[in-house]
């Protein structure tokens, strides 16, 4: 199971939100390229990077500090937020971003979701927030009448193999995962799963590595990682022990 850093982009900078509120805005670097480079030194398999400017706006904000970071680090990054357009899917993966991930965008578009998996296959996967078991959309500032595992089927249907789902009430608060609803949408959909959101301690991870056999594939880590309730290299050697062998991006 992977264990990803997360770097959520705001104004530049590398910050943290607690339930992706804007005013619970913690700065924790002004310089994301050195961040991005220290979690790649510890042994990070890929990195998470949210754009946050974009998630509000509707539309990529932050290229340009992805593209450094891309020329900054060897490992695959994933990257999400603002991403509406297919346009804005191919300019993104033509930087050499190795997965673009579809989160308002795929709840207004099937027909996008579509033509993205036609045209680029997995490097495309599609981010579930949920707030309270209803999909969360537009920088988690509003839900729609939709449950998250409701559009986890119709987007498998649409060819889709990977989410990233995240319960916005746990995400920045270091209260754990939510294990249930993780363990429940990975079995029900059949989708590879990648778990974000909450994760406090080395005992959630041990829990989380649990549903690995249910289809979770790996875990994004940020506040606890930024806080230093968790250590990366901690986490990356608890699950070589649990696997055996050594993680790959």
């Amino acid at each position: 199971m992977l264990v990803i850093p997360a770097i959520d982009l705001r104004d530049g900078r590398c910050v943290r939100l607690v339930q992706g509120e804007i005013s619970s805005e913690i700065v924790y670097s002004d310089e994301p390229v050195e961040v991005a480079r220290m979690w790649e030194d510890i042994g990070a398999p890929r990195l998470h990077l949210v754009d946050l400017d974009g998630a509000f706006a509707g539309k990529p904000k932050n290229l340009g500090i992805i593209q450094e970071i891309l020329g900054a680090v060897k490992i695959p990054l994933q990257v999400g937020g603002g991403i509406r357009s297919l346009e804005a899917v191919e300019k993104i993966l033509k930087m050499g971003v190795d997965r673009v991930i579809l989160g308002t965008a795929a709840i207004h578009s099937r027909e996008l979701v579509a033509k993205c998996v036609e045209e680029f296959g997995e490097h495309v996967a599609v981010g579930i927030d949920s707030r309270d078991g209803l999909v969360a959309i537009e920088g988690w500032e509003s839900t729609v009448e939709m449950t998250v595992d409701q559009l986890a089927e119709e987007i498998a249907a649409l060819g889709i193999k990977r989410i990233i789902f995240t319960d916005t009430r746990r995400d920045g608060t270091l209260r754990g995962p939510n294990l249930e609803a993780t363990k429940k949408l990975a079995e029900t959909s059949g989708l590879k799963v990648i778990a974000s959101g909450g994760v406090s301690s080395i005992e959630d991870l041990y829990q989380l590595k649990e549903l690995e056999i249910s289809g979770v594939e790996g875990i994004i880590m940020g506040k606890a990682l930024y806080s230093g309730a968790v250590h990366l290299k901690e986490a990356l050697q608890i699950m070589e022990e649990k696997t055996g062998c050594a993680q790959k991006g």
